[in-house]
């Protein structure tokens, strides 16, 4: 259950960061708004996360799942380039929380 609470904290500040970039700078009253509440929301579900999963394995998902995720978004809503480096950065991240999950972090 805990991975559950960590994905949508995950889901939550995807759309949050999502929602900021369209604020336009905290300009646009809608998308400042989902930014804000977005945050609160997935802060409050990575805390429940916390309970049960160790500090540095729920942030490492969470932030490095949030990352790729975003620079994906960035390509395909906001036409961001996709460089070697981009995908080698994105790599990286998606190995490193595999290989945490894979070396027993709880």
């Amino acid at each position: 259950m805990e991975y559950l609470w960590l994905a949508g904290a995950i889901a939550a500040e995807v759309v949050a960061t999502t929602a900021m970039k369209y604020s336009e700078g905290f300009s646009r009253p809608l998308p400042s708004l989902v930014t804000a509440l977005g945050y609160v929301v997935a802060f409050a579900l990575l805390a429940r996360t916390l309970r049960t999963v160790s500090i540095g394995t729920a942030y490492a998902i969470w932030s490095g799942a949030g990352t790729a995720t975003i620079a994906v978004i960035g390509l395909t809503l906001f036409g961001e380039g996709l460089s070697t480096a981009k995908v080698a950065g994105i790599l990286l991240i998606v190995s490193g929380v595999v290989v945490l999950n894979l070396g027993g972090a709880h």
